[in-house]
């Protein structure tokens, strides 16, 4: 168990790869995103 181990989050970081021990964070949308400047609301 340790850095040569592909199995375990310290061998993944040392590796570089991710997997189920060690997955991708995702970046998070931002508010100004969810509310784009082209989704105005319409006049009736």
């Amino acid at each position: 168990m340790g850095k040569g181990d592909k199995k375990t989050k310290r061998g993944k970081i040392y590796r570089g790869t991710f997997g189920v021990r060690r997955p991708r964070i995702k970046k998070k949308v931002s508010a100004e995103q969810k509310i784009s400047v082209g989704n105005k609301a319409k006049a009736k």
